[in-house]
């Protein structure tokens, strides 16, 4: 079947070549007339937000921590390099801009061109350019999308969707369905059901829920009455809805949304499974998009994110983003698991950008005691740096962590005004967390001022009374009424020995991990830009045939 319509193929790579652009038209020609040999699965795996700060925590973590529940301190990471992986690095700034956002740094992976900020797979001159998930159907390979975020979110959003900004979700879901994407699994469900669902008086919302077999907090967020599952399933998709009904998928076609917006975060995802919860985990519908893809003979791309890494790292909670980069872990191990010794498979991993400018640091503070070595290097005295340099132990007790910080204010919310005091707020801390707050901290914490930056009608502007932020203010807006879980970040910062610069993205350069057929990986070691490793990844897609 291959060989029949491999002319067919090789006449359509270099049509896509020209929709593409001049620039890769004449190189992609050539590769269409050299035959195959090149891989034919594309798996890339996105960690929304890792830089090589979150990388970092984990390693340390991994080899440090002295409880570490990491196998043989070894992580995902380190294994795919010593099992032949290479590494390189890429620039993720917007065009024209120096920082960027989910959605352009995405859109740049998935069309291979400059796109400006908050884009989905349009590139800066406004061309909606074919995304390389579109390229691979063209191709006739299947096609998956997995977050643990919604499904419609600006990280998965650009491979399967057009839109002039990422906050049309609606729209989004609706270029997803019509995009013919194979596999979709995550959250979300919010933008795929009618409005009408909102009201439980109805028969909409009656039908809504039967289909969701009640497994779903049933919420819209659609402004139209279109019911894009139903739509869903007239097109052959099998929804699900459950992790049980996840495991009993047969289908080639799949759409599962799990939750009415992202999924639970780790911390809460790990009690969840000790009491039977319904949700799978990123690594188990990770598991089921490559059974469900790997059934077709031409191969397939899918598009793996672990969105929540970014969500931590924006509230600056240290001890739940551990836990997203834990999920990643597992993610990358087990796609490894199914990739190992297979020359048919590139496994790509990355990051749109980094978040909050995150490290362990030194500081002057709890300095430590004078020790005595047995060694002859210090005679007659003891040995004490100048500066604190972190105790290992941090590790564990970030890993301790019971309740992420939007847990714990959510629970504080959930409190009588009379009840949301700065002592109700430190009891919360203390029993959720390793690191106590004293009163007078969870005071500060609670503190508000007029907002400096208000706009009317602003997404996350738009709140004229809000945390006090007293430094770095302008870096902290996503959004500000929630600035509280970064000011308890600044307020355990000593005992965590952590610092965080803000609560936004930053420039860092994010590491690209490559593991498959040397000839294929070796382009990726280098220092890129997003859209030149967009660029990379259409190549190999665009190999095969």
């Amino acid at each position: 079947m291959v060989n029949r319509f491999s002319g067919f193929f090789s006449m359509l790579k270099i049509a896509l070549a020209v929709v593409l652009g001049t620039g890769n038209a004449q190189l992609l020609a050539q590769m269409a007339s050299a035959g195959n040999g090149a891989p034919k699965n594309v798996i890339l795996i996105i960690g929304d937000g890792m830089g090589p700060q979150q990388i970092g925590l984990l390693e340390a973590y991994a080899r440090h921590a002295p409880r570490s529940v990491i196998k043989d301190r070894t992580t995902a990471f380190s294994r795919l390099l010593a099992e032949g992986g290479v590494l390189g690095m890429s620039m993720t700034n917007a065009a024209n801009a120096l920082n960027t956002d989910s959605a352009a740094s995405a859109t740049q992976l998935a069309i291979g061109k400059p796109s400006g900020p908050e884009m989905i797979g349009i590139d800066i001159q406004g061309t909606l350019d074919p995304t390389i998930l579109e390229i691979a159907n063209k191709l006739g390979k299947s096609t998956g999308l997995v977050s643990d975020v919604r499904l419609t979110h600006a990280t998965p959003a650009p491979f399967a969707a057009h839109q002039p900004h990422r906050t049309m979700e609606n729209e989004i879901a609706v270029d997803m369905l019509a995009a013919g994407v194979n596999v979709m699994l995550s959250g979300g469900l919010r933008h795929w059901i009618p409005q009408q669902a909102n009201d439980p008086a109805t028969a909409t919302y009656r039908q809504v829920r039967r289909i969701t077999t009640g497994a779903v907090e049933i919420e819209s967020r659609r402004e139209d009455d279109r019911n894009l599952l139903e739509e869903a399933r007239q097109r052959g998709y099998q929804l699900v809805f459950t992790k049980s009904q996840l495991e009993q998928a047969e289908s080639n076609n799949i759409l599962g949304l799990f939750a009415a917006s992202a999924l639970p975060d780790a911390i809460t995802a790990r009690h969840l499974r000790i009491n039977g919860g319904t949700i799978p985990t990123l690594a188990e519908m990770s598991a089921t998009a490559i059974a469900a893809l790997a059934k077709n003979d031409r191969g397939f791309f899918l598009v793996i994110e672990a969105g929540l890494i970014d969500w931590a790292a924006h509230y600056n909670d240290t001890g739940t983003m551990l836990y997203e980069m834990l999920v990643i872990n597992d993610v990358l191990n087990q796609v490894l698991d199914w990739a190992g010794g297979r020359e048919d498979t590139v496994v790509v991993v990355t990051a749109d950008h980094e978040t909050g400018g995150f490290g362990f640091s030194y500081s002057s503070a709890d300095l430590p005691k004078p020790v005595a070595f047995p060694g002859s290097a210090f005679p007659g005295a003891q040995y004490q740096p100048v500066n604190n340099y972190g105790n290992q132990d941090v590790l564990d007790k970030l890993h301790a962590q019971k309740l992420s910080y939007t847990g714990i204010f959510a629970n504080f919310d959930t409190l009588k005004s009379e009840q949301q005091t700065p002592l109700k707020l430190m009891e919360l801390v203390n029993q959720h967390t390793e690191f106590d707050i004293s009163r007078s901290q969870a005071g500060r914490i609670l503190t508000t001022a007029v907002n400096p930056y208000y706009v009317e009608g602003h997404d996350s502007l738009g709140y004229k009374i809000v945390p006090r932020m007293d430094v770095n203010a302008a870096f902290y807006s996503e959004p500000t009424d929630d600035n509280r879980q970064n000011l308890l970040a600044i307020e355990v910062a000593n005992s965590q020995s952590v610092v965080w610069s803000n609560g936004n993205h930053t420039a860092t350069p994010v590491m690209v991990f490559a593991s498959g057929p040397k000839q294929t990986t070796a382009r990726f070691i280098q220092l890129m830009d997003q859209p030149q490793l967009g660029q990379k990844l259409i190549k190999i897609v665009m190999d095969e045939g």
